[in-house]
């Protein structure tokens, strides 16, 4: 049984994505391996903040070489369209967390690289932003 202040600190811990902050800095760091890794996290943490007060988008593992590289992946045939099935499993793959249900193109069973590229990126931020989005 938890002792009310280790449940405290869970609470705290999810409460500012603490775990999700830490392993954006790891992958981030063994993915870039900067020369100076104390400046490079003093830089990435400034990058965060300045999309999180901006509301622009942050700091990302993929870019659009990646993605364009996964959409061909997807389709080795290139027609130019993947199925919603190969769409959903390739982003929940990258670790996007909350996915589109309803992609354009999605009811017709034809995912475009441009709404999957789209799709991505902004599934990637939201899954890479280690704050908590304000309400409006």
């Amino acid at each position: 049984m938890a002792t009310p202040r280790a449940k405290e600190a869970a609470t705290y811990l999810e409460r500012h994505k603490i775990a999700e902050l830490m392993n954006n800095l790891t992958s981030s760091l063994l993915f870039n391996r900067p020369e100076d890794p104390k400046d490079f996290l003093i830089d990435y943490l400034g990058q965060l903040k300045d999309s999180k007060d901006n509301h622009t988008q942050g700091p990302c593992l993929f870019n659009e070489s990646n993605l364009d590289s996964v959409f061909g992946i997807l389709d080795p045939t290139n027609d130019g369209y993947v199925s919603y099935e190969q769409y959903k499993e390739a982003l929940i793959t990258l670790g996007v967390s909350k996915i589109n249900e309803r992609p354009k193109g999605g009811d017709h069973d034809r995912i475009s690289r441009e709404t999957f590229k789209v799709e991505a990126r902004k599934g990637l931020q939201k899954s890479s932003a280690t704050y908590e989005e304000s309400r409006h």
